[in-house]
C-alpha cells in the first residue's frame, strides 16, 4: 500500500504544573489524529509524522518505560528502519526531556526545535516561521494545558502552517486516573478528521468538553 505523506506541524509536551502529556498535531491529511498521536500518563508522549512509522510511538514509549535513554532510543529506532531519514518524530518524557527527529529526506520545509518540556516540529511548512509561532506561542502561553497547546497550534496556523492548506486536527491529553471515572489516562482525545478549518472546530470541541466535564481528580483506583 502506499502511504500518503502526513504533512503536518505538532507540537508534544508535558504541563509542568501537573505532569500531564499531550499532543496538538495539525495536517492537510485526512484524521491525523488517527496517526501522529502516542502517549502514556507518567511515561512519555510522542508524535510520528512526515512518511509516519505508527510503531515507533509504542516503542518509544516502551523503552521509555524501561528507562532507557532518549539518545538510545533514537539509534534504536534508527537502526530498525530502513527509511528513518523519511521520518519525523518528537518525544516529550514525563520528566520533561525532549527530543525531536527530522530526517534529510523530509520534504522542505521541514524541521523541529525543543526544549525543557516539549519539541515542536513540522514538515511540507510554508517556513521556517511556522515552527517559531509553535514554540514561541507554547514557551509564551499561560493558559490551561490543553487551551495552551491549541493556541500554540492556531499560532502556527496563522503563520502559514502545512503549506498544502488545512485539512484535520487532534488533540490529546493523558495524566493518571484523568479518564473518563477514573478509570483510565486518557483524559482529552478530541479529533477534527475534515474540515475547512480544523484548529478552529477543535477549539470549539474543547470548549464543549470543558462544558461537559469537570476537571478530572486524579484517581487511584481503576
Amino acid at each position: 500500500m502506499n502511504s500518503p505523506l502526513v504533512a503536518t506541524f505538532s507540537l508534544v509536551a508535558r504541563d509542568p504544573a501537573s505532569g500531564n502529556l499531550g499532543v496538538a498535531v495539525a495536517s492537510k491529511f485526512l484524521a491525523v489524529g488517527s496517526i501522529v498521536p502516542t502517549a502514556t500518563a507518567g511515561v512519555g508522549a510522542f508524535a510520528s509524522q512526515a512518511k509516519s512509522n505508527t510503531t515507533f510511538g509504542p516503542t518509544a514509549l516502551r523503552a521509555l518505560a524501561e528507562g532507557r535513554s532518549l539518545e538510545s532510543i533514537a539509534a534504536d529506532l534508527a537502526a530498525s528502519d530502513a527509511e528513518y531519514q523519511h521520518r519525523q518524530y518528537g518525544l516529550v518524557t514525563a520528566q520533561g526531556a525532549s527530543y525531536s527527529h527530522t530526517g534529510s529526506a523530509c520534504l522542505p520545509w521541514a524541521g523541529g526545535r525543543t526544549g525543557p518540556d516539549y519539541a515542536a516540529q513540522g514538515n511540507i511548512l510554508s517556513g521556517p516561521e511556522v515552527l517559531d509561532a509553535l514554540a514561541d506561542t507554547w514557551l509564551a502561553g499561560t493558559e490551561p494545558f490543553p487551551e495552551r497547546l491549541l493556541k500554540a497550534l492556531a499560532a502556527a496556523d496563522r503563520a502559514g502552517g502545512d503549506s498544502r492548506g488545512r485539512q484535520s486536527a487532534a488533540l490529546y491529553v493523558v495524566g493518571p486516573g484523568l479518564g473518563y471515572g477514573g478509570r483510565s489516562d486518557r483524559w482529552i482525545d478530541l479529533r477534527v478528521d475534515d474540515h475547512p478549518q480544523p484548529i478552529g472546530e477543535l477549539e470549539r470541541l474543547l470548549g464543549v468538553f470543558r462544558s461537559t466535564f469537570a476537571e478530572p481528580v486524579r484517581s487511584t483506583s481503576r
